[in-house]
């Protein structure tokens, strides 16, 4: 294992850059994961990993190298970081000691075969562009067991690290797709799947609509909510009743509630 000890280390320099400019994870289609448990995830998940840069914690070899390294096709590079350097490329303290450069996927729409052979449950999100936001409805979606979430002319890139960081690994657990607005209505629209858009405007109230069928929850930016394009597609609209003095939830709060709505409607279709 080799051992790092200078912050003017090439490879310590090339991580650094990953972790804060997206045009070299898009270049170089790789990105960094950080913590124990993101990492796992990411791992059986079927991500490939470049490198490894670990602290010298005895329970790393158990932990990570073990069971986990050897499920990958080759072993990457292990790095042996000093204290020093770990403070310098660590985002936070409670990492465990591990941190890696991954090789990224493809997020297109092919990859959701699988979904459609049922009756999926899609959340789609227009440009939302707060990575932490995003993080936490691909949280929910993985706690509501939601076929994919749909992430349409994103503003962030999914590899981002506050995005990783915030979804604590939902982003390898449930399957994402980047596209157009314009893509993901064709491929709704010839799937069969009603599209049910959130918004104030000409809407019903979200427990009064069917989600029981192939469904697509649609949600926009909490600024400016959902361009014409959605509207116009949707199959009907929803919204979540304010009560308050407020007009507006939080978009990952709102995501959460209409997720759950779906699981609760197709839990008592099922015990019918």
């Amino acid at each position: 294992m080799e051992q790092i000890t200078s912050l003017q280390n090439p490879k310590i320099k090339h991580l650094l850059q990953l972790q804060t400019k997206s045009s070299l994870r898009r270049e170089e289609q790789q990105f960094v994961v950080e913590g124990m448990r993101e990492l796992i995830h990411c791992i059986q998940a079927g991500y490939e990993l470049a490198a490894v840069f670990t602290v010298s914690y005895d329970d790393y070899i158990i932990n990570i190298q073990v069971p986990y390294l050897t499920m990958m096709p080759s072993m990457p590079d292990v790095y042996e970081v000093s204290g020093k350097v770990y403070e310098k490329i660590a985002y936070r303290g409670t990492t465990e000691g591990v941190i890696a450069i991954v090789k990224a996927k493809q997020h297109s729409l092919s990859i959701l075969g699988d979904a459609i052979s049922h009756k999926p449950l899609f959340v789609v999100l227009e440009s939302v562009e707060k990575p932490g936001n995003l993080g936490a409805i691909l949280r929910s979606a993985d706690a509501a067991g939601v076929d994919a979430v749909i992430v349409c002319d994103p503003l962030t890139d999914l590899y981002n690290p506050n995005l990783i960081r915030s979804s604590i690994g939902a982003v390898f657990t449930v399957p994402v797709v980047t596209c157009s607005s314009e893509e993901c209505i064709a491929y709704l629209k010839e799937h069969g799947i009603q599209i049910l858009t959130a918004q104030l405007q000409d809407s019903s109230l979200y427990y009064e609509q069917d989600m029981t069928r192939a469904t697509a929850i649609v949600m926009g930016t909490e600024a400016t909510g959902l361009t014409d394009t959605w509207r116009k597609a949707a199959d009907a609209h929803i919204r979540i009743p304010m009560l308050g003095r407020l007009d507006s939830l939080n978009v990952s709060v709102s995501a959460a509630i209409l997720m759950y709505e779906a699981v609760r409607q197709r839990k008592s279709e099922a015990h019918k």
